[in-house]
């Protein structure tokens, strides 16, 4: 069982900057593949950046790359989501979600519960 637990978000003017956190436990292995995703209301859940704790290059969407910076701290079992020059478009829950292979497309078992980030003009 992993357990995931999102922190960081908040209000924030347009051009400010958070970071997020998503604190992991749980068996390691079924942890590998991390994953920020976000949901507005009104819309479907979109995956923001993902990265594989073995290594390989971090993904980040097009609409974010520049702005935003997913890393992850082992000792701490902590993934970030460094989030720079943020947008009222930004506005959303954001989650923490964890599988454990890694490969574009793998499904997400695991899913923190959420922090809000509201983005004002």
């Amino acid at each position: 069982q992993v357990q995931l637990v999102e922190s960081g978000g908040g209000s924030v003017q347009a051009g400010g900057s958070l970071t997020l956190s998503c604190a992991a436990s749980g068996a390691s292995y079924s942890r590998i593949y991390m994953a920020w995703f976000r949901q507005a209301p009104g819309k479907e859940r979109e995956e923001v950046a993902t990265l594989c704790r073995n290594g390989g290059a971090p993904y980040v969407v097009d609409s974010v790359k520049g702005r935003f910076t997913i890393s992850q701290d082992n000792a701490k079992s902590t993934l970030y989501l460094r989030m720079n020059s943020l947008k009222p478009e930004d506005t959303a829950m954001y989650y923490c979600a964890a599988a454990g292979v890694c490969y574009s497309g793998s499904p997400f078992r695991y899913w923190g519960q959420g922090t809000q980030v509201t983005v004002s003009p």
